[in-house]
């Protein structure tokens, strides 16, 4: 990303469930910048301890916590002038069947973790959502939805005298990413057996770590508080990308069809037709700009809004479909291969 270096000269990053696949790929980038100090906040002192030793980097510094717990927070967010927050549950069926918790940390943690920032004067806080808060029907989704709504609302309502920047970004399945399809794919194919799949014809958008990296800087450089930043992406069937993962690891097509499971759509929307109404056009990024109105609807009555009947949500039905050759193009991108 232009100008990396110069932006995070001699910064602070606190980096909330840091531990994660997101976490890990922005210290890789970040590791090698002039950036002053990197936090990483999360509960899992196990995984904390691997990445120590495996970064082996005197400016990653490492807090346990919980975005849960206001406290735990403040103690990571003294004096630290941007955040990336990642922290969530975010496995679909386990939500569905735990939605309070998924409430607790989704929408409450977030919240802590706004509030802690703007209180400790934060330049920037970069909030991580999934395509799954677009038209929800699960309860992650749902929780996402509503730490979206959260986070909007808190940068609305900060003065005009506020340090803080607040911005959300939305971003599709992350391609091999830690609990997604693709490793559990390669694990049962090179065990020998066949691969689950739910339903063939189930469509996800497609992108890499590096590509959620560079929409989340993306977010950092060009937001403006209330922004919800959404990176274009490909599609592809779970058929197609079965099919180019068995032609990569030239082994014979085994596929057990096994249903959907708890709460998943056939298809992701990235983008609702009504964001797609306001939203603005960067090329490779959708900007949809935070709703300024207040709560005084007497005028709307009068003046009405704009029509939306010619917009269509952004999805991934819609988007580009890759094909086997596209999807193997962009499986070998991956560390895996």
């Amino acid at each position: 990303m232009e100008n990396q270096q110069s932006i995070f000269k001699g910064k602070t990053l606190l980096i909330t469930g840091g531990t994660g696949s997101f976490g890990n790929a922005v210290l890789s980038r970040f590791l090698n910048t002039d950036i002053k100090e990197i936090r990483i906040f999360s509960r899992d002192e196990k995984k904390q301890d691997d990445m120590r030793h495996h970064f082996n980097n005197a400016r990653l510094k490492f807090y346990i916590g919980d975005v849960r717990d206001r406290q735990s927070i403040d103690v990571a967010m003294t004096d630290v002038d941007y955040v990336f927050h990642a922290a969530a549950l975010k496995q679909v069926p386990s939500c569905e069947f735990f939605p309070l918790e998924a409430v607790k940390t989704n929408v409450l943690g977030t919240e802590n973790v706004l509030t802690s920032a703007v209180q400790h004067n934060v330049n920037k806080v970069i909030v991580l959502s999934t395509d799954k808060a677009c038209y929800p029907i699960n309860a992650m989704g749902i929780s996402k939805a509503m730490m979206e709504k959260v986070a909007i609302a808190k940068a609305r309502s900060l003065s005009s005298s506020s340090k803080t920047v607040i911005c959300c970004t939305r971003y599709g399945n992350v391609m091999a990413s830690r609990g997604s399809v693709i490793p559990l794919w390669i694990d049962q194919i090179n065990n020998g057996k066949n691969i689950t799949i739910t339903d063939p014809e189930m469509t996800r958008f497609m992108m890499s770590l590096n590509d959620a990296v560079d929409l989340v800087l993306y977010a950092f450089q060009n937001g403006f508080n209330g922004d919800l930043f959404v990176q274009k992406a490909p599609a592809a069937t779970l058929n197609v990308l079965s099919k180019a993962l068995h032609e990569l690891l030239d082994v014979k097509e085994n596929v057990q069809i096994i249903g959907t499971r708890h709460g998943e759509k056939l298809h992701e929307s990235l983008v609702t037709r009504e964001e797609m109404a306001k939203s603005i056009d960067l090329g490779d990024y959708y900007r949809i700009p935070c709703d300024g109105r207040d709560l005084n609807y007497n005028k709307y009555f009068e003046e009405g809004e704009e029509k939306r009947s010619s917009f269509d949500d952004y999805h991934s039905h819609n988007t580009h479909r890759l094909n086997v050759a596209e999807m193997k193009t962009l499986l070998l991108k991956l560390d895996l291969f």
